[in-house]
């Protein structure tokens, strides 16, 4: 199967080190889970969007993203098992380059560049599955649709647009599983008797 794997807070840890680097800078104390929806800013009253955003595009902000537990191994179990995995990120070309050697290519060596894939438009790229924290992203795709949970997606009604509802890269394995066990039963010749 081609599954499509979204990168900021599916695979990696951007909102934890983004908090983390909005409190620092600004001495504020604000938590991953006070940012419920995709307006981050909301979270730091008082400041600015400009200040908020500002801070993913500081030289070097990449370098303190980390990957989320069990990602890597997921993918790499995924691929093995002959399955194509690509990234599929709406990555502003300003740190493009900065967040693919800093995260991407440094915790998951072994993807390459040519599985990668910048668009805002995740609904134009074909593919079985797509594993996203971004129900926008979700929405309107011909694709199976796999919600990997985050304090800004909470309150979005995952079940009841199609979507499997994922909390940890081994859910999101064992949903991609269960996907393709379902295709292959799906596809394959009915019994004849005869």
């Amino acid at each position: 199967m081609t599954i499509l794997v979204d990168m900021d807070d599916t695979i990696e840890q951007l909102l934890e080190a983004w908090v983390e680097r909005c409190n620092s800078l600004y001495g504020r104390h604000a938590s991953v889970l006070d940012v419920t929806d995709w307006n981050v800013a909301a979270a730091f009253p008082g400041l600015t969007r400009e200040q908020v955003y500002g801070v993913i595009e500081e030289p070097g902000f990449w370098k303190g993203v980390l990957p989320k537990p069990g990602a890597a191994e997921a993918l790499r179990s995924l691929a093995e098992k002959g399955h194509e995995i690509y990234i599929v990120t709406a990555t502003e070309y300003k740190h493009l380059a900065e967040k693919m050697d800093e995260v991407l290519f440094r915790y998951f060596p072994f993807l390459k560049w040519e599985q990668v894939i910048v668009t805002r438009r995740k609904q134009m790229i074909r593919g079985d599955i797509l594993i996203d924290d971004g129900p926008h992203n979700l929405l309107g795709g011909a694709y199976r649709k796999i919600l990997f949970d985050a304090p800004h997606n909470r309150f979005f009604d995952a079940e009841g647009n199609g979507m499997i509802r994922v909390r940890n890269w081994q859910e999101a394995e064992q949903a991609v599983e269960r996907i393709a066990a379902e295709e292959k039963r799906c596809g394959e010749e009915p019994f004849l008797v005869k």
